[in-house]
């Protein structure tokens, strides 16, 4: 069962994402001496590693900065989720360089993909099965989609590798993607949501019982970890219990 917390505006909502990332690499850095945090792409993460990039305090040379998932375009591309998260955050020069780890999207898909399964791999030596992220940030498209597994895409039914590329009919590209083994092993799962043209998505994730294939959202089932939801109001609109 997810928690739920609903916040009244997309600002507000960062700054709740943004104290929740700051306990739990504090918490993890005290336990084990390091904390792994999977980024997410989109406007809403924007505003959160922008407040993040205000606390210079944080022992960032413990803290190892990976994605979810990336667009086909170069790191200087106006849609690369790493270009976007080092302008707002990993760009800062008191984050080590060597901490940030960012799929190379100007290969191909394919061999982005491998390659970032191979940088996991080096991430997560002792890793029995598939790597576990400290905390998991994910975003929630419209359409159910989470990283980029789309519905009815090739990879929502990949079980064996750890990042792999996925054709997207809807937008006619590929682009690189943990895949839902990954996912679902991390310890800590926080969806950041906000917008009223998401709501129908977030009653899916919540309250709903579509399939997978056609929610992929639903296809986040932890196999240990707990998942938490972020939400703005106006993306909390269409659940009925709230």
């Amino acid at each position: 069962m997810a928690d739920l917390r609903i916040l009244p505006d997309p600002n507000q909502l960062a700054d709740a994402a943004c104290a929740y990332v700051l306990a739990s690499a504090r918490a993890a850095i005290a336990a084990r001496g390091r904390f792994t945090l999977a980024l997410t792409g989109g406007s809403t993460p924007r505003l959160l590693y922008q407040k993040l990039a205000q606390h210079p305090e944080l022992p960032w040379a413990n803290i190892e900065l990976c994605f979810g998932d990336e667009r086909a375009v170069p790191p200087d591309h106006k849609d690369s989720n790493a270009g976007m998260a080092r302008a707002a955050l990993t760009g800062q020069p008191f984050i080590p360089a060597e901490r940030v780890h960012r799929m190379e999207g100007e290969l191909s898909p394919s061999a982005a993909a491998a390659a970032y399964e191979q940088t996991l791999r080096q991430l997560f030596p002792a890793a029995d099965g598939f790597p576990s992220f400290d905390l998991l940030l994910l975003g929630l498209g419209s359409d159910g989609h989470i990283a980029s597994l789309f519905p009815h895409s090739p990879a929502l039914a990949e079980t064996r590798a750890w990042a792999t590329d996925n054709w997207v009919d809807k937008l006619g590209v590929a682009r690189i993607t943990l895949t839902y083994p990954v996912l679902n092993e991390a310890a800590d799962t926080l969806f950041l949501v906000a917008g009223a043209d998401k709501a129908w998505a977030v009653a899916q994730a919540l309250e709903g019982n579509a399939a997978v294939e056609d929610v992929p959202v639903r296809g986040i089932r932890p196999r240990s970890g707990r998942v938490t939801f972020m939400v703005d109001v106006p993306a909390s609109a269409q659940l009925r219990q709230r």
